[in-house]
């Protein structure tokens, strides 16, 4: 009696778990599933590749200075780059998201990080989940590392020296550096059927789980296909946009939706806000003209040089997360800040201008990352110091390193004096280096004239309210 009852316990419970197996939502069994291709580069890599290819990028189109339609955007990117799924996320990728002021429906994204959404993208998507679609086919782009796989790909045929070619291969709307003109370069300058579809799969995972309905972006390409879209970029023709809408829908099926979806009335009011400006061109236009714009390294600077007159630094900081990796600092409330990305610059009005087209500085505070040849911090900031130094006679090293701490790590300070090229006073210039968790070396500088003495403890206060998370 005991053996028959456990024998019907057993087939009972077997009945249950094949039941169960038939009726379970398909997101746990049938979503595709992804991997990695074969990469010779590392990670660091593709974030120094970007940066390369988005200072290209950003002086070949003109970006929409509209901080209120840009930090929309970001914000969206930083909701979907929060919901890429844990195997495929890179502490080291710094996700950015900057508005083209072009009417193209597209977007392209670059090697650890940065993206550029096209304005005529946001004005044709139906909503926020469209462009969200979009964005998230990007982003997979840089989270699946298709830029330098693709790369590594490109150099068994020989197209490639090394790291310093590959700008070119990785940007599939515009094109930097030389490799458009090598044997087999036009190829290489689109992503693969492969590629495409891995990006469309990611994308539409990605939105699941970020909230958007991944039919969403289904729809763009039916939107594409219905105003004859093609070409580089998002609006790769391989596959066709009719083949990834109806991939992406069937995907769709094997995927929940998760948490709520998003207030529809932002991007109703961002549309609304584009509508206001003139009519974009499109970005063969912009290429055709040749003209070359200011990246946001110099877009805030005056045309004319700086004064030198500036007023004093006030007892009131303002603190800025600053350089997408999470160091924080404060700064006195009336300085500007000037610069995004891997360099910025903090200074009070009458400290900064041009001269000659570059920026420069009287007054001020710049932090940056960089990647350098040398794990030892000593050998990292000679590096430093021979870059600041070539090509610029009147740049001395005053004194040599000494050792101090900067938000707890151990750090050099290196004195160098120079003659300001706008005011032809003299200045002292302060180095403060120390290495990320990652390898990188982090920097920081402040400029002021010899003479003036009013910045000495301002500088020490920003220093010592640097904080660094990596």
């Amino acid at each position: 009696m005991i053996r028959r009852s456990t024998y019907k316990r057993q087939a009972a419970v077997a009945l249950i778990t094949l039941f169960a197996f038939f009726v379970m939502p398909l997101s746990l069994a049938a979503q595709t599933q992804i991997k990695y291709h074969s990469n010779k580069f590392k990670v660091q890599d593709d974030v120094k590749l970007g940066r390369q290819a988005a200072q290209e990028a950003e002086q070949q189109y003109p970006l929409l200075r509209d901080e209120e339609v840009r930090g929309y955007v970001a914000r969206v990117g930083e909701r979907l780059v929060a919901a890429i799924p844990p195997q495929f996320q890179h502490p080291e990728f710094q996700y950015s998201f900057k508005v083209v002021n072009a009417n193209d429906i597209n977007a392209f994204a670059l090697p650890g990080g940065p993206m550029y959404v096209n304005r005529g993208m946001i004005e044709a998507a139906p909503d926020e989940g469209a462009m969200a679609g979009v964005m998230a086919h990007e982003i997979s782009h840089v989270a699946l590392r298709h830029g330098t796989a693709q790369a590594t790909k490109a150099q068994k045929y020989g197209l490639l020296a090394g790291i310093a070619g590959i700008a070119g291969t990785i940007l599939g709307g515009p094109q930097v550096g030389q490799l458009a003109q090598a044997p087999f370069g036009v190829y290489f300058l689109k992503f693969s059927r492969e590629y495409e579809t891995e990006a469309d799969m990611l994308g539409a995972q990605m939105m699941a789980r970020a909230g958007y309905d991944p039919r969403d972006l289904a729809e763009m390409f039916r939107i594409i296909e219905q105003r004859g879209g093609g070409g580089g970029g998002f609006l790769s023709d391989h596959p066709s946009p009719s083949d990834r809408y109806a991939r992406i829908n069937r995907e769709a099926q094997s995927l929940r939706v998760q948490g709520s979806p998003p207030d529809s009335r932002d991007f109703a009011r961002i549309q609304e806000r584009l509508r206001g400006y003139p009519a974009a061109q499109s970005m063969a236009d912009i290429t055709r003209s040749g003209q070359r714009y200011p990246s946001d390294t110099n877009a805030n600077y005056p045309n004319n040089p700086p004064s030198g007159r500036v007023d004093n630094p006030s007892n009131r900081y303002q603190s800025y997360r600053i350089l997408d990796n999470g160091v924080q600092v404060s700064v006195p409330n009336n300085w500007r800040q000037l610069s995004e990305g891997s360099s910025v610059w903090f200074a009070p009005e009458g400290g900064y201008g041009q001269l000659n087209g570059q920026a420069v500085f009287t007054h001020g505070v710049n932090f940056g990352v960089g990647q350098t040849n040398n794990r030892d911090l000593q050998r990292a900031t000679d590096e430093v110091v021979n870059g600041l130094t070539q090509g610029n006679r009147n740049l001395r090293v005053t004194s040599g390193h000494q050792r101090t701490t900067l938000s707890g790590r151990s750090a050099l300070l290196t004195t160098l004096s120079n003659i300001n090229e706008a005011t032809g006073q003299r200045e002292n210039i302060r180095l403060v280096t120390t290495q990320t968790s990652d390898g990188q070396l982090f920097y920081a500088i402040a400029v002021a004239p010899q003479n003036d003495r009013n910045f000495e403890g301002t500088f020490q206060n920003i220093f010592g309210s640097i904080r660094m998370s990596q």
